[in-house]
């Protein structure tokens, strides 16, 4: 099921959101879902099933022409402008109706894989507050080096959990491990796994971790 974005600016304005999982106004937990370069919101959806639960709202915004920004996201931000902050918007407008329509941000999950990873991470530390967690699953925080050391905040504990390849192709392991101390000095509960040899995809481990982080939002037992 999908809806029309009502908000957000420049590039991605317009795009649709796609649903799946419980009703907003029944959920427990609220999950963003963010692709990666070339895929789409349907394909990132395809993990809510993996997840296991019939209590989370699943949430997966569309990037214009399937791409959130053009360039690699280890250079300067400035130069995936306007569209990265175009994506931005988007998310932070999907959060902000989230949150209207009654799940708190500390039961909001801000996740993506590859370049969706890339910009939940993004969306994250710069606004940092309690949120339910962070799940970059392929990917990492966005910008030089000087800029990834320079946010400031409190993420209040936020859970965030990194995994990725020791080899991938797209990402380094050195910008996955310094976007977990960056995560670390705003006061978040980082784990950051690390996968010998495997390739730029989502392992069963990944999801293991993500299944346990709703449980914990959740507060409750339900069955892995």
């Amino acid at each position: 099921m999908s809806l029309a974005i009502t908000g957000g600016d420049g590039p991605h304005a317009g795009q649709t959101i796609s649903r799946a999982g419980a009703a907003l106004d029944t959920a427990r937990i609220a999950m963003v879902l963010v692709h990666g370069r070339g895929a789409s919101a349907a394909d990132i959806l395809g993990l809510a099933e993996a997840f296991g639960r019939d209590d989370v709202a699943y949430f997966a915004p569309q990037a214009t022409h399937h791409t959130w920004y053009p360039q690699r996201f280890l250079v300067p931000t400035a130069h995936n402008q306007p569209y990265l902050d175009s994506a931005l918007s988007v998310i932070g407008k999907l959060t902000d109706d989230i949150i209207a329509g009654g799940i708190p941000a500390e039961r909001i999950v801000l996740a993506g894989f590859s370049q969706g990873a890339c910009l939940a991470q993004e969306y994250a530390i710069r606004t940092p507050r309690r949120w339910g967690g962070v799940v970059g699953l392929s990917g990492g925080l966005i910008g030089s080096d000087a800029e990834i050391s320079g946010h400031q905040g409190s993420m209040e504990g936020t859970p965030v959990i990194l995994g990725c390849s020791d080899v991938d192709a797209h990402i380094p392991l050195g910008r996955v491990i310094a976007s977990g101390e960056a995560f670390d000095r705003l006061g978040a509960e980082v784990t950051v796994r690390i996968f010998p040899g495997m390739g730029h995809m989502v392992n069963i481990e990944e999801i293991g971790m993500v299944r346990e982080l709703l449980r914990g939002i959740a507060g409750d037992t339900m069955a892995s």
